[in-house]
């Protein structure tokens, strides 16, 4: 509905009762309409002022149209702050929202906080150069992680790749850089390869005078061959059939090394076959702390949390073996020492169960199903690592006792 004022000025009601000053009017022989604003916000005679402006542009030849069209342009222009590489970066962040784990999400913000903003993030994304995107780089390269460099430049590239297609920049920088990036080198934790050495750690760590919680997780560690992160984020129900012949931990899939989608998925989960020693340690862990707590390893201080990382890493650097070894080495002494004995005895085909013993990543459905077909293999090797490993040792119950003064 119109209700018209005058000199094509006329209030348009919709059917939703809303209301609006608009202004019709002709210029170069076509009709138009300039809306002056809403009712009653802009009363009458406002609406009557913005006519007679409009009306005088028309006399001086001038589209009142057009005035309204560039008000409007820049108001919604993007203000310099949201032209900086920070704000083209936080939006590129809020697109993976859905597709990355929290932590990771939470690693990759901070690495842009700590490695990139100070450098790049008030800097307007079109004044930045591939000189600015090097000078990064190289700060990261010459720290000696040329992994971390390696994911920084994937991240920038990743950040300036959106801008392109939205409009906020017209080239990435990032490009090029490709070209100054240095290889990775792999990491290769430190590991003690020779059973008597990794015998003697283990009868160190038994009474050193760390926390019973933490010196049980370092002979789960050991015996399992678990990633240690595994091994402190352990919870009780995941551990099933203590007193059978097949006791077994169940890893969700969530836990383990996967991508979203398949983290998400129950069949990813991983199932580790227990040897008795293993089982007996766990119970003892159960036993101590109670099973109604939710971590099979409690932090002492919290008892809702579970023992942290650098808990586990400061015990090994106080023992003998500093430098030498590590938590997660557990893994590498356990594939070096199984292997030589598959050759040594003949048994090739144990290669490929032992590698699936350290739950590396499964290749599509085919992996999932072999690492079930070979859980009777993967059980007889936990009994004869475990066998092996804990010949000679003191008994479990060191563990809760400690050192004697």
């Amino acid at each position: 509905m119109k209700l018209f004022d005058g000199h094509g000025l006329h209030l348009y009601v919709t059917p939703t009762g809303f209301k609006s000053w608009r202004l019709k009017y002709r210029f170069g022989g076509k009709e138009k309409q300039l809306t002056l604003g809403p009712y009653p916000k802009v009363t009458l005679k406002e609406a009557r002022l913005k006519r007679e402006d409009a009306l005088r542009m028309l006399r001086d030849g001038l589209d009142p149209g057009n005035k309204a069209k560039a008000i409007r342009e820049r108001r919604s222009a993007p203000t310099p702050e949201e032209t900086t590489f920070r704000a083209a970066a936080k939006r590129w962040l809020a697109r993976q929202d859905g597709r990355w784990r929290p932590n990771h999400a939470k690693k990759v913000a901070r690495s842009l906080e700590v490695d990139v903003y100070p450098r790049l993030g008030s800097l307007p994304l079109t004044a930045i150069k591939p000189s600015d995107v090097r000078s990064v780089i190289e700060a990261i390269q010459a720290r000696g992680t040329e992994g971390t460099a390696h994911q920084v430049l994937g991240r920038i590239s990743a950040i300036f790749d959106l801008a392109v297609v939205t409009e906020q920049a017209t080239s990435n920088p990032a490009q090029a850089i490709r070209a100054i990036l240095r290889p990775v080198r792999k990491q290769a934790y430190p590991a003690l390869t020779n059973l008597a050495q990794a015998q003697s750690l283990l009868k160190e760590l038994a009474v050193q005078p760390s926390q019973p919680s933490t010196r049980m997780a370092s002979f789960l560690l050991a015996l399992t061959a678990a990633r240690p992160g595994m091994v402190r984020m352990a919870e009780i129900p995941e551990f099933h059939g203590l007193d059978g012949p097949e006791p077994v931990w169940v890893v969700p899939a969530r836990k383990m090394k996967l991508a979203l989608a398949e983290a998400e998925r129950e069949d990813f989960e991983f199932v580790l076959p227990l040897s008795r020693q293993s089982a007996e340690l766990v119970k003892l862990a159960i036993g101590e702390w109670g099973s109604q707590r939710q971590y099979l390893f409690p932090s002492i201080r919290f008892s809702h949390r579970p023992i942290s990382d650098a808990t586990l890493s400061v015990t090994y650097l106080r023992s003998k073996f500093a430098g030498r070894h590590v938590p997660h080495g557990w893994r590498s002494t356990f594939s070096t020492i199984m292997n030589e004995r598959a050759s040594e005895l003949g048994r090739p085909g144990d290669r490929a169960v032992i590698d699936l013993m350290l739950a590396h990543k499964p290749q599509g459905v085919e992996a999932i199903y072999n690492r079930a077909a070979y859980m009777p293999r993967r059980r007889e090797l936990a009994q004869e690592w475990a066998d092996l490993l804990m010949d000679g040792m003191p008994h479990f119950k060191v563990l809760r006792e400690g050192p004697r003064h």
